[in-house]
């Protein structure tokens, strides 16, 4: 049984996600008790991890296989497919889908261990990642929702951006162009991507060295993937040294992986500039100034989008 004291703080310390969010957490020790009693489950010690939106612990299956139970917030359309996509990686470079609840948001997973990429240098951990992108990027399933739907929505709000906005208007009407032309391109459709690839979603495994968790499927181009690998961990980067660091995991990704220079060049673009108006977005809808990390996020977003560039 699990009960609402084995909810890790972090996911209780996220009501400011709203009622729904709350909800689910009022039912989520149901929901894992009765998912470890349906496929007889049983907990493997006292621990409970969890991601940005999920619950997951360590237990050990009927014939004694390790492995882990997660239970997802049902209100998060990003992961709603998590299952789909890993069933067709099949353990390809990904860990592998034992057993899913999609009504409950269940999965049972192939247990990895608890290193991911952070303990990898960055240049190196890029390499890494490179590497995968050829096995996970096959051919999309028709029920996954397409990067360019999300993308298109995502343009027509960036484009009511005021002019005096704390972003470089020259970086919005680039990010407009560039993300028009990439919406309106087949190509930017028909290949399974993970959506959400950086170093903390890449874990250290025994079946193989490095294994990909928690997609954030779509049918979409390789292209996308590269940004979150550029912004996360740049705050360990001394300011003066961000856009070197950023240009030599850029190139790295994209010289190791086989992709476009500029098409990659183009998207990273695009996601940046998108990033940086969702603070605005979100300060705007609820009605307060930006605050200082939400500028220093800005900041970041606009130094990767400018490095790539030269």
């Amino acid at each position: 049984m699990i009960a609402a004291s084995d909810i890790p703080s972090g996911l209780r310390d996220q009501a400011y996600l709203g009622p729904d969010w709350a909800q689910w957490l009022e039912r989520l020790p149901r929901i894992a008790s009765d998912v470890l009693d349906a496929w007889d489950l049983r907990r493997d010690g006292d621990q409970a991890w969890h991601g940005c939106v999920s619950l997951v612990l360590p237990v050990v299956t009927a014939d004694g296989m390790p492995a882990v139970l997660k239970v997802a917030f049902d209100g998060d359309d990003e992961s709603q497919h998590e299952a789909l996509a890993l069933q067709h990686w099949g353990g390809d470079g990904a860990v592998r889908l034992l057993r899913a609840d999609p009504r409950r948001r269940a999965l049972l997973l192939e247990r990895a261990q608890r290193r991911d990429l952070r303990s990898v240098e960055p240049v190196a951990a890029c390499r890494v990642v490179a590497g995968l992108y050829s096995r996970l990027h096959i051919p999309a399933m028709p029920q996954l929702v397409t990067v360019t739907s999300y993308v298109d929505r995502w343009l027509t709000a960036l484009a009511t951006l005021p002019r005096d906005a704390p972003i470089p208007r020259r970086l919005v009407e680039q990010a407009l162009t560039l993300g028009r032309a990439l919406v309106g391109d087949p190509a930017s459709t028909g290949v399974l991507v993970h959506g959400d690839l950086h170093y903390e979603n890449v874990l250290a495994a025994d079946r193989e060295p490095w294994l990909v968790i928690d997609p954030k499927a779509m049918s979409g181009d390789p292209h996308y993937e590269p940004a979150p690998m550029l912004w996360n961990r740049l705050d360990d980067v001394a300011p003066s040294e961000r856009r070197t660091a950023t240009r030599d995991r850029f190139f790295t990704l994209v010289d190791e992986g086989s992709l476009d220079e500029d098409r990659a060049r183009d998207w990273v673009i695009v996601r940046m500039v998108l990033n940086a108006h969702w603070m605005i977005e979100d300060a705007e809808r609820m009605n307060r100034p930006l605050s200082a990390k939400e500028r220093a996020w800005m900041t970041t977003c606009i130094t990767v989008a400018k490095a790539v560039q030269g």
